[in-house]
């Protein structure tokens, strides 16, 4: 058992965080936004927890569904034991499979966000696998996901996911993120958390540490950008410091002030915020636009001519590319060598 195991290794203060006596809290409803809502929340608890999406869960729906109104956003939650017999997590795996192919085959519109916390978050791990663990008999676990359902999952979400010191403690093999869902997943691990971290802070993996210190917030951000940008939603906004803003096709990507610059997918326009890096658009996309003050907007070779503003910096295009052309007004273009000049 999971539980004597636990205890001969860090003594009782990893017991309860990892058995998650959680305080029961009212349950989503799996159906609470219609048969086939814009999105849904398919979220596997942590051990202990009562049946539905546990206290997690429902930090991270209610964030959700804030983020991304007025799109519906459902949630189900995964049917299994979540006890502290580890390997009844693989009922977990069929269940949340077979549910979302079924998604998949009947609201083939509907955008899904896979989540867990703790042993739920190591289910949903398993479930978008490519192939099944090794040392792991294929005859009693569920089959991979074909590749083409990961077109109905927007984001993968998980909290606190058992490292590999952690599985290799268990007994269980480590988890391993399908390729089709490597670029729509984020691990999110509250600071020196032992069981997702290499901290050795057991009372860190608690549902109150996730929830209280704004860490559900961090999954709740990452699923709604993903959400919004497959559905050709607003363009996602990325704060000081983060990553470039990725638009889905046809859909404006917007960068703030100080953060990488954007990049628009085919369809898109660039937009960078004054102060932000240059604009960027890819090969076949429409021309990049800097605002007035921004830095000179860049058309990667292919792409149409960038085009800045009254009053902005002068376009620079790259070498080989086509000339630049400057609005009335605007400073002088600028051509690298063996770049035409505008007029």
């Amino acid at each position: 058992m999971i539980g004597r195991r636990i205890a001969r290794f860090a003594g009782p203060a990893l017991v309860t965080p990892l058995a998650l006596s959680a305080p029961v809290l009212s349950v989503v409803p799996s159906a609470s936004a219609g048969p086939c809502p814009g999105a849904e929340v398919v979220f596997a608890r942590g051990t202990g927890e009562p049946p539905g999406v546990g206290p997690i869960g429902q930090a991270f729906v209610a964030a959700l569904r804030n983020r991304v109104a007025p799109m519906p956003v459902g949630a189900y939650g995964v049917n299994y034991p979540a006890s502290n017999d580890w390997p009844t997590g693989a009922d977990g795996v069929r269940d949340a499979a077979a549910h979302v192919n079924s998604m998949a085959a009947n609201c083939p519109d509907t955008k899904m966000v896979l989540a867990g916390y703790s042993q739920g978050a190591a289910v949903m791990g398993f479930v978008t696998s490519d192939a099944v663990p090794d040392g792991i008999d294929p005859g009693t676990v569920p089959k991979p996901l074909q590749p083409e359902v990961a077109n109905h999952v927007a984001a993968v979400v998980l909290f606190g996911e058992p490292n590999v010191r952690a599985m290799n403690f268990l007994g269980e093999p480590p988890v391993l993120i399908g390729r089709h869902y490597n670029d729509k997943t984020i691990k999110v691990c509250a600071p020196d958390d032992a069981v997702c971290s290499d901290g050795l802070e057991f009372a860190a993996h608690t549902p109150d540490t996730y929830t209280a210190d704004g860490i559900v917030d961090q999954g709740a951000d990452f699923a709604a950008s993903r959400l919004h940008a497959s559905s050709g939603g607003p363009a996602p906004v990325v704060p000081l410091g983060g990553p470039a803003a990725l638009a889905a096709s046809g859909g404006p990507a917007l960068a703030a002030p100080g953060v990488p610059a954007p990049v628009a997918a085919p369809g898109g326009p660039a937009l960078a915020a004054s102060g932000g890096p240059a604009a960027v658009a890819p090969p076949g996309g429409p021309a990049p636009v800097a605002p007035p003050g921004g830095p000179a907007p860049v058309a990667a070779p292919g792409a149409p001519t960038a085009v800045a503003p009254p009053g902005g910096p002068a376009p620079v295009a790259p070498a080989g590319g086509p000339a630049p052309v400057a609005a009335p007004g605007a400073p002088a273009p600028v051509a690298p060598s063996g770049g035409g000049f505008g007029t």
